[in-house]
């Protein structure tokens, strides 16, 4: 099937081969004291339609279809992996499956769960931990951060939202300052 779209005129044409002829012709051809039989198939015939149709077919494009669309990818991608989407944050709990716009932007702002501030916080916070508190790994433990930034790059297709970069920064400069601090009282 040939399909042709006009967009400018909301035109759909469709061509099809979808009609069979199927003969049968005997024929008395003596070889041998034998009758040949021979059979014929022709595909053939072209049928054209054509369909008209409204915008009201067209996707929507606001953000919260975006949004939505966006928000099932993610979670199937977890399910699949068999990851929960429900995370606990401090005494709640939200799940990912059906957060909104609205909580998704309160997650990711200043204050946030998720912003800049509070995920960086975390992730020094780990960090030095894993360390034992030692300064003197902070070569290890920005490699560390460096490699697992690069692997999220790389899951990501080489690009991360700003808000990435900015944590990133963040982390490195926290570090830096953890280090400071740790040398200037020693």
């Amino acid at each position: 099937m040939v399909t042709n779209i006009n967009q400018n005129s909301g035109t759909l044409t469709a061509y099809r081969s979808n009609s069979v002829d199927v003969s049968r012709t005997s024929t008395s051809v003596k070889s041998g004291g034998r009758t040949t039989t021979t059979d014929t198939v022709n595909l053939h015939s072209e049928s054209t339609m054509a369909v008209t149709y409204s915008g009201g077919m067209k996707l929507p494009s606001n953000d919260e279809a975006r949004f939505n669309m966006l928000r099932q990818l993610v979670v199937n991608l977890l399910y699949e992996q068999g990851i929960n989407t429900k995370i606990t944050i401090g005494d709640s709990q939200i799940d990912l499956a059906t957060v909104t716009p609205a909580q998704a932007q309160e997650l990711i702002s200043d204050n946030g769960y998720f912003g800049v501030e509070k995920t960086s916080d975390r992730i020094v916070q780990f960090a030095m931990a894993i360390a034992g508190g030692d300064p003197s790994r902070i070569d290890a433990i920005k490699a560390g951060v460096d490699k697992g930034f690069a692997e999220a790059k790389k899951a990501f297709g080489g690009w991360l939202p700003d808000i990435s970069y900015a944590t990133y920064d963040a982390v490195m400069q926290k570090l830096d300052k953890w280090v400071a601090e740790s040398t200037a009282t020693a």
